[in-house]
């Protein structure tokens, strides 16, 4: 990963650091988390779109944490009635670019729009894809066919948009934030969904009020995972001293942020590294990993190298190779399963 990907500024790692009271979405699936693995989640069909299905709806599609050496990638996609786009969403709530947002703003409106009874709730969908940090790092360090970071994210923004129309809503316009070349992107994306105008450009999280909503549903996603995978590595580390809040250990957890580098530095065991919540294909990690002195080399076999390869059966031999002065005791079950061959097959 290169390094002008995950740098940020001062200001931006301030943004992005998770605040201590963030909502706890109901796109957090604690186990899931903890174990390394990728999921999606989808909030149920607000009540506007269920009750008049043939509408036409809008949707945007933004994702949080793209850069970060440490923690999962989210993917947000949001949609609701099209005349209700940006009165309800720009004009009355006032949804931007989550990075523009404070953390306690993003964290009030994603909680508005998971109670039932407010009018978010009532007209808005979304659903949220957890990227786990494990799943992105070993699709990217496969030894043959690399799955690359935009791969990921373009097959993670389509089937977020195919699981929409599975449902039954009837998106019309879909605008989303550009990953590499928009034009590129856009007729990806069009050929796919012939019969939806969509568009795809840079800084869409500020240019339209789903994509922005969009923004704010990953980034929390995003915060909320984040402390959750934090908290576990307390409990694992088992040292008393540990910062209790995540903004302390990890902030932002950003190569650019100390704090991260500086967790990763004191945390890395010479032989795993880290657990779930590192990205190790980052290069940031992968420095530290192969600097001198900093951790065990280990030589894998070759899988493919069939000449050194051992067969399950090497290490038999069937009875009527054995010596029959070895089997005089005339005990059919000695050699059932075989016998062992010398310690030299090792």
């Amino acid at each position: 990963m290169s390094q002008a990907i995950e740098d940020l500024d001062s200001q931006d790692i301030a943004q992005e650091t998770p605040p201590e009271d963030v909502f706890d979405a109901p796109s957090i699936h604690k186990d899931e988390l903890l174990a390394g693995a990728s999921y999606t989640h989808h909030a149920p069909i607000p009540d506007a779109v269920h009750n008049d299905l043939p509408q036409e709806c809008v949707l945007g599609v933004d994702e949080a944490g793209r850069g970060p050496v440490l923690g999962p990638m989210v993917y947000g996609v949001f949609y609701l009635p099209l005349e209700q786009h940006r009165s309800l969403l720009a004009e009355k709530h006032h949804f931007d670019d989550s990075k523009v947002l404070t953390p306690k703003v993003r964290s009030n409106l994603m909680q508005a729009l998971c109670t039932p009874g407010t009018d978010l709730y009532e007209s808005c969908g979304w659903a949220t894809r957890v990227m786990s940090a494990r799943d992105i790092s070993s699709a990217m360090l496969k030894p043959v066919g690399t799955y690359n970071l935009n791969a990921q994210a373009m097959d993670a923004t389509i089937d977020l948009i195919k699981e929409v129309f599975a449902q039954g809503v009837n998106v019309k316009e879909i605008y989303v934030d550009t990953i590499g070349k928009a034009e590129v992107y856009q007729k990806k994306l069009e050929r796919i969904f012939p019969t939806t105008m969509i568009t795809v450009c840079p800084k869409a999280d500020s240019l339209y009020p789903c994509v922005s909503a969009a923004s704010v549903c990953a980034k929390v996603t995003r915060d909320a995972a984040l402390e959750v995978c934090y908290q576990n590595t307390r409990l694992l580390d088992a040292q008393d001293e540990a910062p209790e809040s995540i903004a302390d250990a990890w902030g932002s957890g950003y190569p650019s942020d100390a704090r991260a580098t500086t967790w990763l530095k004191e945390h890395m065991d010479p032989l795993f590294g880290w657990g779930n919540e590192c990205r190790f294909s980052w290069s940031t990690a992968k420095n530290m990993l192969e600097a001198k002195g900093n951790s065990i080399k280990v030589d894998w076999p070759d899988v493919n190298d069939d000449e050194q390869a051992s067969r399950m059966t090497d290490f038999y031999v069937t009875k009527s190779s054995i010596n029959v002065e070895e089997d005089e005791t005339g005990d059919e079950l000695a050699t059932w399963y075989g016998k062992p061959v010398a310690e030299s097959v090792f």
